[in-house]
């Protein structure tokens, strides 16, 4: 017996309407008669189709402001009924139910009305569809004689499908557009389900429900190159981000060149871009160069200059649209660079990296606002075998202002603005982890060590000259003063940690003696 079923009879119901009259258009040339509701039968008469209102089908009118239409045997009837079992053929016949052969529909558009943000219950819950995805589920059930389309990009291959057969499709497509069918029902049924549990008093619900989407981008390789991987897109995130990045140039992303690119584009988006220009260089998820500065050539010129053997293979993000001057300065430099990441690229500077790199990934995030604009509803997640560890973001402001002064002189407003960028850099780099700063940029990085001494070493080892006079982050306090006798001994000028160590005195003691500053945030900032 062949698997392929002839389509006589479509269902088209669609919110999303993009592509509509066409594929409409394509059935009816094949003599396939369209049944349809509502505004989308409004629309393909419009376009002069002829199409069978849903009414004539049930006996019954549409009602309750739409909400009640395809909720009838003679819909689902015609989508259930298994066409080789002769107990359903005798039903259909005793009740006039006649087969339903393709269903098109795309649901009410819940998910954007949500999006919104400020959007009011009872218009949310009248974007809930009922009868959408109940068609979609008989249709998808009973794929073995009944082709379901639930996306607008799938039309043309069903289109394709139906000329290659003389107007049938094949069994391995209807069975492929239902499995993406039921993705679509279960994607959607959970955004009601988050929408609603979001509104109780929980800050984690008893289930947490995911949404992702892979993305048609095909990765290079995993982890390792004999990985494979993939990458998937959670379609509610309106944030600025490498998953919505539009790649302008270079060679297929990889695992790690997304991993990295998400790590420098979050610690540039800590500095706000109507104040001060910010630049970041990444390597194996550490900053290895971070800098601030009025003007963006000058902040990357800082930044790569604060550990230009580590930026060999790195990333580079800014916080600003990349300029044709910042550009000139990338290109100087010696290093391959995996991946550049900006808000945009002004005219020229595009043309420019895109001469000196062939391979090099250009990436474009759109504007980028303060660290006030960033998402708090976007959880952290890292998966452990068998789950998943779930937190919050750690958005905490880094604010000198409520800092304890605990040591040493009192800081200049300059002495904390230096500390504060020290800060923010410490709080991207692995725990255990120490940075220096200087000059607005950062000078030296322990990082990823199992003890904060032999971070304290690392840092002042990476600054060479430059810890004299720098200015320290740590993203937790000192267990003893150890450390902290290793960066006075090299020079540093104030240091900023959490405190609350049970040596704290130690420190407290270690910083009078030797005259520096010392602030306790009293925020950790652990990344592992």
């Amino acid at each position: 017996m062949s698997d392929l079923v002839p389509v006589r009879r479509a269902l088209i119901s669609v919110s999303d309407k993009t592509d509509l009259v066409a594929f409409a258009k394509a059935l009816v040339e094949r003599g396939v008669q369209i049944i349809s509701t509502g505004g989308t039968a409004r629309a393909l008469e419009k376009a002069g189709l002829a199409v069978t209102p849903i009414d004539q089908v049930t006996g019954f009118p549409e009602m309750m402001d739409g909400r009640v239409k395809t909720l009838h045997p003679n819909v689902h009837g015609g989508l259930l009924a298994l066409r080789d079992h002769p107990e359903h053929i005798k039903s259909m016949r005793e009740h006039r139910i006649e087969p339903i052969d393709l269903v098109c529909v795309n649901l009410y558009p819940f998910e954007q009305t949500v999006a919104k943000g400020d959007v009011k219950d009872e218009e949310a819950i009248e974007q809930i569809d009922i009868g959408g995805p109940s068609m979609i589920r008989s249709a998808s059930k009973n794929h073995r004689f009944v082709t379901v389309v639930t996306d607008p990009r799938q039309y043309d291959k069903v289109v394709a499908e139906l000329n290659g057969h003389e107007g049938a499709t094949t069994f391995s497509l209807r069975r492929e557009l239902a499995a993406a069918a039921f993705a679509r029902t279960a994607a959607y049924d959970t955004a009601i389900a988050e929408w609603m549990t979001r509104r109780g008093p929980a800050e984690f619900p008893e289930s947490l429900l995911l949404r992702l989407n892979r993305d048609q981008l095909e990765l290079r390789h995993g982890e390792n190159p004999h990985q494979l991987g993939a990458l998937y897109v959670d379609s509610r995130t309106s944030e600025p981000s490498v998953t919505r990045a539009k790649q302008l140039h270079g060679k297929a992303l990889s695992f790690n060149n997304l991993y990295d690119a998400n790590g420098a584009l979050e610690l540039v988006k800590e500095i706000d871009p109507a104040r001060q220009a910010a630049a970041a260089v990444i390597k194996h998820a550490n900053p290895c160069g971070f800098a601030v500065a009025p003007d963006l050539s000058t902040a990357f010129n800082k930044a790569y200059a604060g550990d230009p053997v580590a930026a060999f293979g790195g990333i580079i993000a800014c916080n600003r649209p990349l300029d044709l001057e910042t550009a000139k300065q990338i290109v100087q430099v010696k290093s391959f660079l995996e991946v550049i990441l900006a808000p945009g690229y002004e005219e020229g500077a595009l043309a420019v990296l895109q001469e000196r790199w062939k391979n090099t990934r250009l990436l474009e995030v759109g504007p980028l606002g303060g660290p006030g604009s960033r998402d708090p509803r976007e959880l952290d997640m890292k998966r452990v075998v068998g789950g998943l560890l779930v937190q919050h973001r750690d958005l905490a402001a880094v604010d000198p202002s409520r800092w304890q002064h605990a040591a040493g002189p009192a800081p200049s407003a300059d002495d904390l603005a230096q500390m504060r960028i020290a800060t923010i850099a410490v709080k991207h780099l692995k725990s255990n982890a120490v940075c220096l700063a200087r000059d607005f940029m950062l000078v030296g990085a322990g990082a990823g060590q199992m003890d904060r001494v032999t971070s304290c070493r690392l840092a002042v080892e990476k600054a060479g000259e430059r810890a004299k006079g720098a200015f320290v982050g740590s993203d937790a306090f000192f267990p003893f003063r150890d450390g902290p006798d290793i960066l006075i001994k090299a020079g540093v000028k104030g240091i900023a940690q959490t405190g609350g160590s049970m040596r704290d005195a130690e420190t407290i003691t270690a910083c009078n003696e030797a005259n520096v500053t010392l602030m306790l945030t009293g925020v950790r900032l652990f990344k592992h």
